[in-house]
């Protein structure tokens, strides 16, 4: 991963799912928490399946890390949604219920301690409106409220109670049981202001506001039916990631592709007058190298100060925007990877393993030690110690943490060693265990 621009920003982290795209992953596939360098903070590798919608969130008032794990098929995935604490341990599974499983598009959580959780259901629909069969079959966007600590669903919203399949913008193809057509495409689901919800079909090009409590569609913005008409550049096509910001503001992820409407994908704050129907375009983020179209996926976070953070989707890019739209930071995945979602956010990491240490005869004098602490954010410095028995080491050598993997040399024979790692203010936080070099 390659990033440029200003490494002492803020929030200090990035958050991303790295995963092959219809293919085996260029890098190694997994969840990333990165340095704004692009350093390396924390690295677990993913095997089997994929993962997507790594982010940093709250639950019962602490920062906890959320991402899904599965198996992504043509249109949308089946697995399972994780929450884990300051330790990168697991502390809640959502699995899903009523004979469906989560997808991926969608792990949100609320301050009620719920989930947002989307999922994809097969319904026998009449398509010859569509060119397709009276007997044929679609699949659904289904909106999950889902309680964490207990897994029982509160809340279940179904497109198909609601949205008629000739709202679709996309290209028909199949209808059948083995190849069902995805008429709606959930992929987002947010909190309105007032307590409804927000959702995103990227296959109506509409965002449906809907009762939280009914299921009724309050308004829609976009599609073949908006209730509101559109500023300039405020339009958008095949969306992703809507989220709500106060009263009136909104931001989306403007895919404008797959097939292309537009010639560049675009992160957009939009002001929503509920009064008059109206959308204003506030501000448009676009890749700096211009031309950049997301087939899938994406992200458009917002920043304080009205600075935003981009993930391009299926492009191996993300950006970070200040308000008037000039370039903070920009960085990208190996050709041939993607993050469903890219974040930036604060992050404290207490892993319960120990800092690892590797010693090497250094050709110079004494030892060279490589010492690492995958997901510990809080160490500034590291010291080395050695000696000749186990119980009588002492410091040898120290110096400020550089990279994820630091190299220290120090001059002892030892043979016996171990690193111990401080933060800012001196304080020990951590011990590896005692190695003996060869």
């Amino acid at each position: 991963m390659s990033v440029l621009g200003s490494p002492d920003g803020v929030p200090p982290y990035i958050f991303l799912g790295n995963k092959g795209y219809k293919g085996p992953s260029v890098g190694q596939s997994g969840l990333v928490i990165a340095q704004r360098d692009g350093e390396i903070a924390w690295f677990s590798p993913i095997t089997g399946g994929s993962v997507a919608d790594f982010n940093v969130q709250s639950y019962n008032g602490k920062q906890v890390l959320t991402w899904w794990h599965g198996i992504i098929g043509s249109s949308y995935g089946k697995g399972t949604c994780y929450i884990a604490d300051s330790s990168y341990s697991p502390i809640a599974t959502i699995k899903g219920g009523n004979g469906l499983v989560p997808d991926m598009h969608e792990f949100n959580l609320t301050d009620q301690g719920t989930a947002l959780v989307d999922a994809y259901r097969p319904h026998a629909a009449n398509l010859t409106p569509l060119g397709g069969n009276a007997k044929g079959t679609i699949v659904s966007g289904v909106v999950w409220e889902i309680d964490v600590a207990t897994g029982d669903i509160l809340y279940e919203w179904d497109s198909f109670d609601h949205v008629p399949v000739t709202e679709t913008k996309d290209q028909f193809f199949g209808g059948t049981p083995d190849n069902p057509f995805d008429y709606f495409h959930i992929n987002s689901i947010a909190v309105a202001p007032d307590g409804d919800l927000l959702v995103s079909s990227r296959h109506t090009w509409t965002i449906y506001k809907i009762g939280r409590r009914d299921g009724e569609i309050r308004w829609r913005l976009g599609g073949k039916k908006s209730d509101f008409a559109f500023g300039p550049g405020a339009g958008f096509e095949w969306q992703h990631h809507v989220r709500a910001h106060g009263t009136d503001l909104l931001t989306v992820f403007d895919n404008a592709s797959s097939p292309p409407e537009e010639a560049q994908s675009r992160g957009l704050i939009l002001r929503l007058d509920t009064q008059r129907m109206h959308a204003t375009l506030v501000r448009a983020f676009t890749n700096p190298a211009g031309g950049l179209l997301a087939d899938n996926q994406g992200s458009m976070q917002l920043l304080p100060g009205n600075r935003a953070f981009v993930g391009w989707g299926a492009q191996p890019y993300f950006d970070e925007f200040d308000a008037d739209g000039s370039v903070l930071l920009s960085g990208h995945l190996p050709i041939g990877d993607q993050s469903y979602r890219t974040f930036t956010g604060d992050w404290t990491g207490r892993p319960t393993d120990k800092p690892a240490i590797v010693v090497q005869p250094n050709p110079a004098r004494g030892v060279v030690a490589y010492v690492s602490w995958n997901g510990a954010t809080e160490v500034a410095s590291w010291r080395v110690h050695a000696g000749k028995r186990e119980s009588a080491l002492d410091v040898v050598a120290q110096l400020p943490k550089s990279a994820f993997e630091t190299v220290i040399p120090a001059n002892s024979a030892g043979p016996y060693f171990a690193v111990t790692a401080h933060d800012s203010s001196g304080s020990l936080i951590g011990q590896s265990a005692i190695v003996r070099s060869s």
